[in-house]
């Protein structure tokens, strides 16, 4: 495992402009500042639930719509994780947690090894935070996957959005940690193939 695990990522369009770092050694320290006060929230509770030093700054097109802004985020901290994880040397690679948040359950399950893909299946009644849609998660884990080369199978159930979506980050943190975490019995790369 590398000395230090840290990446920096720096994405400009013309719909945001983004500046992120992480350091997945750190303490769970946060600066998050996207515009958008939930995702601002999520986004502090994955920092300090996995235990992953964090600062992100993103101005996006929100007077259009939030999605361009999530979804970009996703795709800039997915790069970061990637780049950060190297070769992902001496790594648990696997990561679960089932998280309750009052009447809901998020259940998450990750891999690192590589091939991206996101199963997500959100059985919450309601969708709406304030005006957060929060169907958008379902893309920013989406971008997260592909440019992180993560496979995440996220299942929620519950009665009410916030709730349930708390549960998920959470809990995404938890797995996360746990996945991104040396493990103390093999120093290798964690595939029979030698490379992921």
């Amino acid at each position: 495992m590398s000395a230090s695990r840290t990446a920096s990522v720096n994405r400009k369009t013309k719909e945001t402009a983004i500046s992120l770092a992480l350091d997945l050694d750190g303490a769970g320290a946060s600066e998050i500042a996207t515009g958008i006060g939930f995702l601002d929230h999520m986004l502090t509770l994955l920092s300090r639930h996995s235990l992953i030093d964090l600062k992100i700054q993103c101005k996006g097109d929100t007077e259009v719509d939030y999605h361009h802004t999530v979804e970009d985020v996703g795709l800039a901290l997915g790069t970061a994780l990637d780049q950060a994880l190297g070769e992902r040397r001496g790594i648990r690679r696997y990561g679960f947690f089932l998280l309750p948040m009052d009447e809901s359950l998020a259940q998450v399950a990750l891999d690192l090894g590589g091939r991206p893909f996101l199963a997500y299946a959100n059985g919450v009644n309601s969708s709406f935070v304030r005006d957060f849609d929060t169907n958008l998660f379902e893309e920013f884990f989406r971008a997260l996957c592909v440019n992180a080369r993560m496979n995440l199978h996220v299942r929620v159930d519950g009665n009410e959005a916030h709730h349930a979506i708390e549960g998920v980050f959470k809990g995404f943190a938890r797995a996360l940690r746990e996945a991104i975490e040396a493990d103390p019995r093999d120093a290798g790369i964690p595939s029979s193939k030698g490379v992921l």
